[in-house]
């Protein structure tokens, strides 16, 4: 994987963040509705393409479980909220967000994620 860095200016006065972008895949390699999971910088992501060309990005793992597994959820809504549902033991995530709509204590990391001029999907990590 190739990385694209840009620097962002973080929230403490007169310091700077990297960004990383690292890219996965083809933008048509990722089915509507299904999703894949990817290994950015030793964190695996689960990755999401919706019906409607919306691309996200959240941490693979599933605290309900300790298993890796987001990837393998189930996508719905739940009235606006575009989610997906965990293998396991079904608990509901907000795609954007990564907060658990069946327990709000509860939230998944979430990453930038885009799509290139070049039709490729990338992932930042900071």
């Amino acid at each position: 994987m190739t990385a694209d860095v840009q620097t962002r200016p973080s929230t403490a006065v007169g310091q700077r963040s990297t960004i990383r972008w690292h890219d996965v895949c083809a933008y048509s390699d990722l089915l509507p509705e299904r999703g894949v999971a990817a290994l950015i910088e030793d964190v695996q992501v689960a990755i999401f393409r919706t019906f409607d060309g919306e691309l996200y990005a959240l941490s693979n793992f599933d605290p309900f479980s300790g298993a890796y597994v987001i990837s393998r959820g189930i996508l719905g809504t739940r009235g606006d909220v575009p989610t997906v549902a965990s293998p396991m033991y079904k608990q509901v995530f907000d795609l954007r967000t990564g907060r658990c709509l069946d327990d709000p204590r509860v939230a998944l990391p979430t990453f930038r994620i885009r799509r290139t001029p070049q039709d490729r999907v990338e992932v930042a990590s900071a």
